[in-house]
C-alpha cells in the first residue's frame, strides 16, 4: 500500500511557482494615506447622512415611514418620528384594561376620523360605550366593533385587519399572545399604512416581543396617565411622562381646580371616643412588676 500510494503521488508533480513579475514603470505605486488625510476621512464619515436604519444610541432614530401625534407635546418628544408610528405595532402595557385608552388614544383617534378615518376594535373587554366615545370626537360609523372572544379568534381577526390596511387605526385587545405570534403580526404590518395597538397586560413586559414601540402606562395621580418608553427607536427612557388625560365627557364640565387634582396630605390618626369628639391623650404610666 505504501508502495502504492507513494507512485501515485508521482503522477501529480508539484507545479513550479511562476516567476515574479518586476512593476511596471508605467503604473505608479499607490500613495500612502498619511495621519492627516485619514482624520479628513473620519470626519467626513461622521458629517456623512446615516442610513434609516442605523442611528446613535444617545439620539432618537430618524425613521423613514409615517407617524401620527399622540396630541401631547411632552409624549411626542420622546417618540421617534414624533408620534404613533404606523407600518410597525405599538404595544401598551397595563394593570388593567379599558382604564387608560381611551384617554391616551382619544386626541389622536379623534384627528384620524376628522380625516375620515375608521376605527377598528377587536376583542375589547367591554363593550364599547358610545356616548362616551362621542365625547372624543368618534362616531358610530367611523367605529367598528369585532367581538372576538378566544385568543384564536382575536389573533386571526387581528392579523385579517392588518392585511385589509385600513384607513384609521387598528386596536386589538391580545393577553394571550405569544412572541411568534407577535413576529406575524409584525411581519403583516409593515405593509398597514394604519398605525396598529395591541394591549397587553403589564406582566408581558418580562416577555421578548417584536413591536418597535412598547409603552407601559399606569394611572396617575387624579386626571394623569404615567408612561414609560420601554422599547423605541433611541436611547433608553429614563423616568416617565406625566399626562393630564381628563376624560372626553368630563373637560367641558369640570371646574379649572378639579381638572388638576392634588394627592391629599396625610394626616395623622387621631383617638375618637364613642360620643364622636376626639378623645384627649393619655399618658399611661409604665407598670412594673416584680
Amino acid at each position: 500500500m505504501g508502495a502504492m500510494f507513494t507512485q501515485s503521488l508521482s503522477l501529480f508533480p508539484e507545479a513550479a511557482a511562476p516567476p515574479l513579475l518586476p512593476p511596471s514603470p508605467s503604473t505608479p505605486s499607490a500613495p500612502s494615506c498619511g495621519p492627516a488625510e485619514g482624520k479628513a476621512s473620519a470626519s467626513g464619515a461622521d458629517n456623512a447622512p446615516w442610513p434609516a436604519a442605523v442611528w446613535r444610541a444617545t439620539e432618537l432614530g430618524a425613521i423613514s415611514i409615517p407617524t401620527v401625534s399622540t396630541g401631547f407635546s411632552a409624549l411626542d418628544d420622546e417618540l421617534p418620528g414624533r408620534g404613533w408610528p404606523t407600518r410597525n405595532l405599538t404595544e401598551i402595557l397595563q394593570r388593567q384594561s379599558s382604564v387608560n385608552e381611551w384617554r391616551l388614544l382619544g386626541p389622536m383617534l379623534k384627528g384620524l376620523v376628522a380625516e375620515g378615518g375608521q376605527v377598528v376594535l377587536i376583542g375589547p373587554p367591554q363593550v364599547p360605550h358610545m356616548p362616551g366615545l362621542q365625547h372624543h370626537g368618534l362616531t358610530e360609523k367611523a367605529v367598528s366593533w369585532i367581538s372576538a372572544t378566544t385568543a384564536s379568534e382575536r389573533l386571526w381577526v387581528t392579523e385579517q385587519v392588518i392585511k385589509a390596511n385600513v384607513r384609521g387605526a387598528v386596536l386589538a385587545w391580545l393577553p394571550q399572545a405569544r412572541p411568534e405570534q407577535l413576529r406575524r403580526l409584525q411581519v403583516h404590518a409593515q405593509s398597514c399604512d394604519a398605525p396598529v395597538f395591541l394591549f397587553r397586560p403589564i406582566d408581558a413586559q418580562h416577555n421578548a416581543s417584536p413591536a418597535p414601540l412598547r409603552v407601559l402606562s399606569v394611572l396617575g395621580t387624579g386626571w394623569q396617565v404615567k408612561l414609560h418608553v420601554m422599547k423605541r427607536k433611541g436611547p433608553v427612557h429614563a423616568g416617565w411622562v406625566v399626562l393630564s388625560c381628563v376624560p372626553g365627557g368630563l373637560a367641558s364640565v369640570l371646574p379649572p381646580r378639579l381638572q388638576h387634582l392634588q394627592p391629599l396630605a396625610p394626616r395623622e390618626a387621631q383617638h375618637v371616643d364613642m360620643v364622636g369628639g376626639l378623645a384627649p391623650q393619655r399618658h399611661r404610666q409604665p407598670v412594673v412588676t416584680f
